[in-house]
């Protein structure tokens, strides 16, 4: 009877949470997956993120009546969108464009990122307060923090617009050090 009352209340309910939140997780990566184009690895986070779900489910349909199910299950959806998200932060996949808007000393800048390796493009434009200098260039993900620090320091009036980017073709990407992935550093 213990063993009975310790399963279905303690041991049943973190299962089903535990569940929720692995296949909530899946969830968030598959829509990044797909978002990607990443035609292969999106079906397969698919596949096992529905095995799990339908798991957590037949014990929910199971136990109707059990209210500890259905906080385990609820709970475990929001942590698995927190885990999820940090996940997907982790991995950092895919591309950005970056547009940058430089009013003063532009050309510092531009040459240090020449420098560096990255493909850029540049444009004069005017702006409200006179003429500004444009730059655009498209950088791997996970080299975000690295660049940002590289444009704050040299220019922090830069003007900073980011957007994702589906797919490119050409162009320059400097080589990421293994190294560099671990002293990652949050953006502001």
């Amino acid at each position: 009877m213990i063993e009975n009352f310790i399963f279905s209340l303690i041991l049943l309910p973190v299962l089903i949470f535990v569940a929720r939140v692995a296949d909530v997780t899946l969830g968030t990566l598959r829509i990044v997956f797909i978002s990607q184009g990443r035609r292969k690895l999106a079906p397969l986070v698919g596949f096992f993120e529905i095995l799990i779900w339908l798991v957590a489910m037949g014990q929910i349909f199971s136990n109707l009546t059990n209210f500890v199910y259905y906080i385990a299950y609820a709970g475990g959806f929001a942590t698995g969108n927190y885990i999820g998200l940090i996940v997907e932060n982790k991995i950092s996949l895919g591309l950005l464009s970056l547009q940058l808007i430089i009013r003063e000393n532009p050309e510092t800048l531009i040459n240090l990122l020449k420098d560096q390796g990255y493909s850029l493009t540049t444009m004069t434009a005017e702006g409200t307060k006179g003429f500004v200098k444009i730059v655009y260039l498209v950088i791997k993900r996970k080299t975000l923090p690295k660049t940002l620090e590289t444009i704050r320091t040299n220019n922090p009036k830069a003007f900073i617009s980011i957007e994702e980017v589906k797919s490119v073709s050409g162009g320059n990407f400097p080589q990421v050090k293994r190294w560099d992935l671990f002293k990652r550093k949050k953006i502001k």
